[in-house]
Parts: C-alpha cells; structure tokens; sequence
C-alpha cells in the first residue's frame, strides 16, 4: 500500500464510517473495511476505478467530488478521505469546506509540490515537477505545496488538528502543525482537519 494510505489507515478507528473520495482501485477502502471493520464507502470518478471497487465486494459508486459532495448531508461521516485527488479538483477551497462538513473529520494528503527535488527539477531542468509521465498527462490542475495548504485551510477557518509528513528515506514526522522546514523537505503531507 502507498505511504499516505498506510499513513492514512493508521489514523482511522475499526468500526467508523468512512467516506473515500477519490477511492481509485479501492486499496485504502479495502483495507478499513475488511482490516478494520469501518462502515466505508467510495466515491470515485473514473469506472474503472468503480468497477475495481465493487469486484472486491466495497460499496463504491460513480461521482465527481466537484459536484456530488455537495449532496452529503453534514455530519454524514466519522471521516471522510481525500488522497492525491485535492489537486485535481476544479475549486479545492470549495471541495475542501464540503470535507470538513460531511465528516466529523477530514483526512486530506497531497504530493508536497514545495519540495526541494520539485525545486530544483524546474530549476535545472526547467521542467514542471510532477508525477512520472509527460506533465500534460499529469491530473494535478492546482498543485499546490504545503505553505499554500496551510494558507487554504487558514483563509477557510478550517482547524489542522494535525499535521504528518513524509520526508526522504521515507523518514515520517508527526505533530500538530508541520515543521518549519517541511515545506522544503516533505515529499508527502497528510493532514486530520476539522470546520472550526
């Protein structure tokens, strides 16, 4: 499993409900469901990745996470999980309040596009930093870094109640907020939110 879902996993009790946005092949929702016990369900854009949910027995349905969130009721979650979809939403400010709204907490992980290798890649390369692959196939249309997440959260009085990143070596530090060097060093973030 990737880091931010074994990350993500860790922080989540056995026997909550659990919203997965953007739930891909159903790795993360799987395992809470049949590791954990939790009442989850997926939300996830691609039918493949839908199709990939339900042939391993989760309840997952076809939704878009710019439109469909609005449909939850508030409170509707004990969490509600966000992983590397952030960025490819058309209004992140606008998905990120329905997060905190829907769940009595939000996760939300994100590639930490401040990091220093992304730096120096469009430095010297003068590239734009990104997954493997071309960057016009790259679904990130708001990357962001996590100075700029921080800001999100703190324009939309959105409380962090805590803060993990993910730093070389896969090296992990966990507080309330992160350090004052992750922006620079974290290639990975993953944040337990929840409204103010």
């Amino acid at each position: 499993m990737r880091t931010d879902l074994r990350l993500i996993g860790d922080l989540i009790e056995p026997r909550a409900s659990v919203l997965d946005v953007g739930a891909g092949d159903g790795s993360l929702l799987e395992f809470l469901v049949h590791d954990k016990q939790v009442d989850g369900r997926g939300l996830e854009i691609d039918p493949d990745g839908v199709r990939l949910g339900v042939a391993q027995g989760l309840t997952v349905i076809q939704g878009d996470a710019n439109t469909d969130l609005a449909d939850y009721p508030t409170g509707a979650f004990d969490w509600i999980v966000l992983s590397r979809t952030l960025q490819t939403t058309r209004d992140p400010a606008d998905v990120l309040q329905q997060l905190v709204r829907i769940g009595r907490r939000a996760i939300v992980a994100f590639e930490n596009y401040g990091h220093w290798r992304a730096r120096l890649g469009l430095l010297l390369r003068g590239r734009a930093p990104g997954r493997a692959g071309a960057w016009w196939e790259n679904p990130n249309i708001h990357p962001c870094t996590i100075a700029d997440f921080l800001e999100l959260c703190a324009s939309r009085n959105i409380t962090i109640e805590r803060a993990i990143t993910v730093g070389p070596l896969g090296h992990v530090r966990d507080g309330k907020l992160p350090s004052a060097h992750a922006n620079m060093l974290a290639e990975q973030a993953v944040f337990v939110l929840k409204q103010s």
